[in-house]
């Protein structure tokens, strides 16, 4: 079956009445793309999200449910429950957004399948990719590069570090900072700097949580990223991205303007980590290239769909749809994304363009020429303008809920 198209993609056992379909949680640009994908192929879908957010508004969306949070593991669970009880959703696959998402789908992963396909891997594996410091130890092991990662219980302990500054302080779960600072990681520039983040950052997780570490010159445009879905020990789709722009532009929450390219070095990596952890489904793996040890350096795993995985789908590798068909049982071709082809998100990059600008950090004619070269954009669609509309509309919202 060619899953570049919009054919319909049915369980064999099944009327069209009886449709297999997706569950999306979460349902920003990145859920859109999954409804989207989907979508297009007459898949039914229906998106489950705790925002005000762009997918219920798309022409492929069946169902929208609007909860109030999902954020705690135990309301996500009730909310996929309640939304299986009453729009019977018996066999629908789950697609998770957000890495609280994946860690209460795998951790229900059994309760949960007796009612869904659940796509997300058991906890002895998704742990791997929660917690960085499991990342970076198994990392270790394994001879992957990371970034010099020091763990502070104390701020008395940080006198240690002066002559490793700049640093980054960032936590080793991610949600249980980004939420309360709208922020990835903090810079420190001086020791001063350094004890008053660290401080600042033990009141919002566990000191042990907190990771002080190397900062690796270059931005946005020295971070790759190898993406895939991975089954048996194998890559079954896989492409391989340079994250041209980010927003914001030093510790990005989230690519603006992303190219993908060909670089068989981080394929070989990632394939190694993935094989270990015995991994199936979407994954993102993120590096940072340094230049001083011409090394590609592992900062992040993420057991979900990304927020460019669109890309894909214009590069010839549909992760969604390859994803979807596995999980049906049906035959999915083994795909790797064509190098040149380029994603962007106006909405955000534009404001973080214009930032750049006029710190001199971007130039004009190239920057202008992004804009007018691109093959895909995050939420505008004339077939599906709907989204794009709303998202406009958002803005204030978006920004408000989220730092956008």
């Amino acid at each position: 079956m060619n899953f570049l198209g919009h054919e319909q993609i049915q369980s064999p056992a099944r009327s069209s009445s009886q449709a297999i379909g997706a569950v999306v949680i979460g349902g920003c640009f990145q859920g859109l793309g999954i409804v989207r994908s989907l979508g297009k192929r007459g898949i039914p879908i229906c998106v489950i999200d705790d925002e005000t957010s762009i997918s219920r508004f798309s022409r492929y969306t069946t169902h929208a449910i609007h909860v109030h949070d999902l954020h705690d593991e135990q309301q996500i669970i009730e909310a996929l429950l309640a939304a299986n009880q009453h729009l019977h959703l018996n066999g629908w696959v789950l697609y998770p957004t957000r890495e609280e998402l994946v860690v209460a789908l795998s951790r229900s992963r059994d309760l949960l399948s007796s009612r869904f396909r659940v796509p997300t891997p058991a906890w002895e594996t998704t742990c791997w990719a929660w917690d960085k410091r499991k990342t970076y130890a198994l990392a270790a092991r394994l001879g992957i590069p990371t970034p010099q990662t020091w763990y502070p219980q104390h701020s008395y302990e940080l006198f240690k570090l002066e002559d490793k500054l700049p640093l980054v302080i960032k936590p080793a779960i991610k949600e249980h900072f980004i939420y309360a600072t709208k922020a990835k990681a903090w810079r420190a520039n001086t020791m001063n700097e350094l004890y008053i983040r660290f401080r600042e950052a033990c009141t919002l997780v566990e000191p042990g949580e907190i990771m002080v570490q190397e900062l690796i010159p270059g931005d946005g445009q020295q971070q790759f990223s190898y993406c895939a879905f991975f089954k048996a020990g194998k890559a079954i789709g896989s492409m391989i991205v340079q994250r041209r722009r980010q927003h914001p532009p030093e510790f990005g929450r989230a690519s603006t303007y992303v190219e993908s390219i060909d670089l068989p070095e981080l394929a070989a990596t990632s394939i190694r980590f993935l094989q270990a952890i015995n991994y199936y489904g979407l994954v993102e793996m993120e590096y940072k290239y340094d230049p001083r040890t011409n090394a590609y350096k592992l900062l992040d795993v993420n057991a979900r769909t990304w927020g460019y995985h669109t890309l894909g789908a214009h590069a010839g590798v549909d992760f969604p749809a390859m994803l979807f068909a596995d999980q049906l049982g049906l035959p999915v071709e083994p795909r790797q994304a064509l190098p040149g082809v380029k994603w962007i998100r106006l909405v955000t990059d534009l404001p973080t363009g214009l930032v750049e600008l006029l710190h001199g950090n971007l130039d004009w004619p190239w920057y202008w020429q992004t804009l007018r070269h691109f093959n895909v954009e995050a939420v505008f669609d004339r077939h599906d303008p709907l989204p794009g509309l709303a998202e406009l509309s958002l803005i204030p919202y978006l920004a408000l809920k989220r730092g956008f």
